[in-house]
């Protein structure tokens, strides 16, 4: 029997054939896929640490913070979830160093096929990562522009035809229908021309034609009938077989568990 205890924090991911998930758990980066087929317990110890300061909270906020981390960091202001709110150019940022890294850099907006297709934007820096957390089946770039803001601005033209949200429940019921991707790219462009247009004006915002479609296989055995979401604020052990993995969540035949909703939180892995 093996015994690990840590803090969780969201798993980080290779594309290989099928994704390859590691999580960091009491120092040690387990290969999570090794457990697939076998059973599993988290018992969870009551304690939530910050991830940024490391102090005790009672809450987590914006996955893994403790309230005055909220309050402060630049990584949980609105603007994170809305890109279009985006205020560093105004001079507003929390964190002007942070924003200068991680919003005043080439970002990506995208078409992603998971629930079925949406929109997105990310740092060009976090590709194909943001598609594997997010569950994609494929994915496929479509411009590239000089931050933050600007893919904000473009992403809000193209949802006025496209959705920008991922249906987890969905996504974790199975693959999604086969999607032509570079013809729904076409359809788009053409619906936000006139903004896309005047956005050119101002900055600089290239079209990327010729990127290919990437494809994303995920370690999944057999995919739950009923999806029941698996929580540590109401229970404090989860157990199953692994049946699964895919964005963040175990696919437990008890049920799923988002690991990054419940980062900063301390387990002990017994398997």
């Amino acid at each position: 029997m093996v015994r690990i205890t840590g803090i969780l924090q969201k798993m980080s991911v290779e594309n290989t054939c099928p994704v390859t998930y590691r999580l960091s758990l009491g120092g040690q980066p387990l290969v999570v896929n090794d457990y697939l087929g076998q059973d599993i317990e988290m018992v969870f110890s009551g304690r939530i640490l910050c991830l940024a300061c490391g102090r005790q909270t009672r809450k987590s906020f914006q996955r893994g913070y403790c309230y005055p981390c909220f309050r402060k960091l630049a990584c949980c202001d609105l603007c994170i979830v809305r890109p279009e709110l985006c205020h560093f150019s105004a001079g507003t940022c929390r964190q002007p160093q942070w924003g200068q890294q991680h919003c005043m850099t080439d970002h990506i907006v995208y078409l992603a096929n998971s629930s079925g297709t949406k929109v997105g934007i990310t740092r060009a820096t976090q590709l194909p990562t943001r598609w594997i957390d997010q569950g994609a089946d494929c994915a496929l770039a479509i411009f590239s522009v000089p931050n933050r803001l600007v893919s904000g601005q473009l992403e809000v033209a193209f949802k006025a035809h496209i959705a920008d949200r991922t249906d987890w429940r969905k996504m974790l019921k199975g693959s999604p229908a086969v999607v032509a991707l570079r013809e729904i790219r076409d359809q788009l462009v053409a619906k936000i021309d006139d903004g896309l247009l005047e956005l050119r004006k101002q900055h600089r915002i290239t079209f990327l034609g010729d990127a290919d479609i990437v494809p994303i296989v995920y370690p999944v055995a057999q995919y739950p009938e009923k999806i029941k979401a698996l929580n540590f604020d109401k229970t404090t052990t989860i157990s199953g077989c692994l049946q699964g993995i895919k964005g963040q969540y175990l696919l437990l035949d008890s049920g799923v568990l988002n690991i990054r909703k419940f980062a900063g939180y301390e387990i002990t892995l017994i398997s």
